[in-house]
């Protein structure tokens, strides 16, 4: 298994995530991380991570700015170096200790693309921020559902799943033959999903995948400019992250 991390302009918050993943139960993995344009410290302190880390570190660059150009590149550069199982979360995001265990134990049973379950960081916001998150989750999981055109008339073998793509997982062969991540800015998770739902039913929800997420977007927009972000009418729709 290969974990993959796109990282624009994240020297701040990289280092939280890399000591996450060092903190995994299961570390026999190769961790792969995309620096995305950044003009801060994010891969200097990506291949310093290399020297320490209880698995081997590799540390690439993609130019073209845009999550899923990071995402496409970080995955396919893994895929070439013999990757059958494919994780990726976000280089602001802490995912919890069993995260790379429950994966493996995911795609180990059947599953195409495993769907894992977003929290909001604890050390970035309070009660009400945390909140505000989990409510902003369900919003977008009952707009997926109810989405006419995420309906399986429009020629989807498998119903509408929430996908975060910084909580996800996915085997090498199904990633080639959906064409992988669409190379633009944010958001993609959706697009990327709906590629997955076209080919396959093997689609599940790992609870035990758990992943604190960044709750810098709820702070920067709101609650509302936030979900109109992920739906790509907001601010920040042409991929720019809030500082």
């Amino acid at each position: 298994m290969w974990v993959v991390v796109p990282a624009h302009q994240e020297a701040a918050r990289l280092p939280g995530t890399l000591d996450a993943l060092a903190a995994q139960t299961d570390t026999d993995f190769t961790l792969v991380v995309v620096d995305n344009a950044s003009t801060d410290d994010t891969a200097c302190l990506a291949r310093g991570f290399a020297k320490r880390a209880p698995f081997p570190v590799h540390v690439v660059t993609e130019p073209e700015k845009g999550v899923g150009s990071a995402v496409d590149t970080g995955f396919r550069y893994a895929l070439a170096h013999g990757a059958a199982a494919l994780a990726r979360t976000d280089a602001d995001c802490l995912p919890h200790p069993g995260w790379a265990a429950a994966a493996r134990a995911a795609l180990g049973g059947g599953a195409g693309l495993v769907c894992g379950r977003v929290v909001a960081r604890a050390d970035e916001h309070g009660p009400l921020g945390r909140a505000a998150f989990r409510l902003l989750v369900g919003l977008a999981a009952l707009f997926g559902r109810i989405r006419p055109a995420h309906r399986r008339r429009h020629g989807y073998l498998a119903p509408y799943r929430m996908h975060a793509g910084n909580n996800m997982a996915i085997t090498a062969h199904l990633y080639q033959q959906v064409g992988g991540a669409p190379r633009r800015p944010s958001p993609t998770d959706r697009l990327f999903l709906n590629r997955v739902r076209r080919h396959t039913t093997a689609i599940t929800r790992e609870r035990r995948m758990v992943v604190g997420n960044s709750t810098r977007r709820l702070r920067a927009y709101g609650l509302l400019g936030t979900a109109r972000w992920y739906l790509g009418k907001g601010p920040g729709r042409h991929g720019e992250d809030p500082r």
